[in-house]
């Protein structure tokens, strides 16, 4: 579990069945649920689930023959996490029928078109070159056969067990007294969502009939600059900003989007989450400087063998 407080609340105890649940959102799921006493199941490629009292089936979710482990069951709750495209949903759908409370999807904001316009709320064009497509079509495969849902489009998430390169690409940089590369002149504002408050809410909407059917943007409170960015990300790592050496390039001269070469997308990208706020009465709970402090003490420090690969950084001039 993470090392917040989580916001505990009860409602019916549930039966739940969750694809995924033992890396990184699905993980933080799963340990918020036990911890309100529901029945979960968790159907995952092979990692050890995070307690003998959840059911474990492991079989790979592409294999319908893997997947017959799941057909004819009846679950209150299907929460996907591991899902990325409508083909996976509806094979998971055609073994289990449809859920008797909720089934709760983790899309992504990755989703939206490129905008002049922020912060991007959930009508915002879509973008059906994306590589996230698959998940809109998921939504719309929910939407067009009845089946109850909520779905999640968050940014950039981050928090433990993390195995998206999003803070250790900076900590990487910071603790090794690296020069970190910054696209012009560090202005460009993004967003990143702590997963424990991703899990908090996700579970909350399942006491609330508003969020049924919906689509939610779900991330940070707060957008910030990528200067911004490497500034707490300097202090989380006890370092002082004058030990910090950038080097600026130009961020028109590599992909907008590739995070092959820098973590975060090379234009503004921050959405209004003031939606779900407002349904459920919930809002972040979790700084982001508070968030990176974590990171960096309780899941960076404890790396074994950490030996980055820093030669992208010459691609980025």
């Amino acid at each position: 579990m993470s090392r917040f407080n989580i916001f505990e609340y009860r409602t019916f105890l549930m039966n739940i069945l969750v694809m995924g649940g033992t890396r990184f959102v699905g993980k933080a799921l799963v340990n918020l649920l036990l911890t309100q006493g529901h029945t979960l199941t968790l159907f995952t490629r092979g990692n050890i689930a995070p307690s003998s009292s959840v059911e474990h089936l492991k079989g790979d979710r592409n294999s319908h023959n893997d997947l017959s482990v799941l057909n004819g069951r009846t679950f209150d709750v299907i929460i996907d996490s591991s899902g990325r495209n409508r083909l996976q949903t509806e094979k998971v759908l055609s073994m289990t029928g449809k859920p008797l409370h909720r089934f709760l999807y983790v899309s992504s904001a990755g989703v939206y078109d490129d905008s002049i316009y922020f912060p991007i709320d959930e009508s915002f064009a879509i973008n059906q070159l994306s590589r996230h497509y698959g998940k809109h079509e998921t939504e719309l495969f929910l939407i067009d056969n009845n089946i109850p849902f909520t779905s999640f489009r968050p940014t950039y998430i981050y928090g433990p067990g993390n195995y998206n390169p999003i803070e250790k690409w900076f900590f990487d940089r910071i603790s090794f007294d690296k020069v970190i590369p910054i696209p012009d002149n560090g202005d460009i504002i993004t967003q990143l969502g702590h997963v424990s408050d991703l899990a908090q809410a996700m579970v909350k909407t399942l006491e609330y009939s508003i969020c049924l059917n919906k689509i939610y943007n779900c991330s940070g409170k707060t957008s910030v600059s990528i200067k911004g960015l490497i500034h707490l990300a300097t202090k989380a790592c006890g370092k002082s900003l004058s030990e910090i050496k950038l080097r600026q390039f130009k961020a028109s001269s590599v992909d907008s989007k590739s995070r092959k070469s820098f973590p975060i997308r090379l234009s503004n990208f921050f959405t209004d989450i003031e939606l779900i706020c407002s349904d459920i009465n919930w809002e972040p709970s979790i700084s982001l400087e508070d968030g990176l402090l974590d990171s960096f003490n309780n899941d960076y420090n404890f790396l074994i063998n950490n030996k980055p690969d820093f030669s992208k950084d010459e691609l980025l001039n």
